[in-house]
C-alpha cells in the first residue's frame, strides 16, 4: 500500500518497467514500492510527459500545464540496451527529451546524460516549476540530494527558458562556456611564477567531480 506521503503526491509519476535493470538498484522500482510511481504495461497510453529517447522536443517551462494535469512517465531501461528498448510500443502525446545534466546516481556518478530513473523524474519537475517535489523523491536516496546540488547551475538556467528551443540553446551556450573553461585550465603554464598557485590544486582539476557514493 502507497504510503501517505505518496498518497498526498500531487503529480502523477508512472514508469514501464522493461526489466533490464537490477531490481535492487532500480531506483524506479523503490518509488514505485513506496507508493509514488505506478506501472504500466507496453501500449498502455499514458497522457503527461514521457521522458524518452524518442522525443523531437526537451522537457521546458512550457510543459508544465501537462504535467500539471497528467503527470511524468519515465522508461526504465539500461542504457546499454536501448537498441533493444521498444519505444515504439510506448504510446503517448507528449514524448520529451532531457537537456544535459550529470548524474550522481552510484552506478553512473559523473556521466552526463545516464539519468536514473528519479533523477530524471526529478530534473523535469525542476524544470517545469515543481522543484519541491523532485526534492520529494530525490530525499528518499541517500545520495538524492548530490543531483540538484551538482547540476543546479544548469537547471536554474533551463527554467529561466520559455519553450524547448530556448532549453536548446540554453544547453549549447552551457556546453561551449564549460569547454572553454576546461581549455583554459589545460593551457594553464605550471612553471609561470605569476600563477596564483596557493589557489591551484593540481590534483584536482577545476570542475571535475568528486568521486562516487557509496
Amino acid at each position: 500500500m502507497p504510503s501517505w506521503a505518496a498518497e498526498k503526491f500531487p503529480c502523477h509519476l508512472a514508469m514501464w518497467d522493461l526489466g533490464h535493470c537490477d531490481p535492487k538498484k532500480c531506483s524506479g522500482r523503490k518509488l514505485a514500492r513506496l507508493g509514488y510511481v505506478r506501472s504500466l504495461k507496453l501500449q498502455q497510453r499514458f497522457n503527461g510527459l514521457i521522458l524518452s529517447p524518442m522525443g523531437t522536443k526537451c522537457v521546458s517551462p512550457a510543459d508544465r500545464e501537462i504535467v500539471e494535469q497528467h503527470g511524468v512517465a519515465v522508461v526504465d531501461c539500461s542504457w546499454a540496451r536501448l537498441e533493444d528498448t521498444p519505444f515504439s510500443r510506448i504510446r503517448g502525446g507528449n514524448p520529451r527529451l532531457l537537456p544535459f545534466l550529470v548524474a550522481t546516481n552510484p552506478v553512473n556518478y559523473g556521466k552526463p546524460c545516464t539519468l536514473s530513473c528519479v533523477e530524471a523524474y526529478a530534473a523535469a519537475l525542476y524544470i517545469t516549476g515543481y522543484k519541491e517535489l523532485g526534492e520529494i523523491l530525490l530525499k528518499k536516496f541517500k545520495w538524492g540530494h548530490n543531483f540538484f546540488e551538482l547540476n543546479q547551475e544548469i537547471l536554474d538556467k533551463y527554467t529561466g527558458c520559455k519553450d524547448s528551443a530556448e532549453v536548446v540553446a540554453t544547453q549549447q551556450e552551457y556546453l561551449n562556456q564549460t569547454s572553454k573553461r576546461r581549455d583554459e585550465e589545460d593551457s594553464y603554464d605550471m612553471t609561470d611564477i605569476d600563477l596564483d598557485i596557493d589557489h591551484f590544486n593540481p590534483n584536482h582539476r577545476v570542475g571535475e567531480l568528486p568521486p562516487s557514493e557509496s
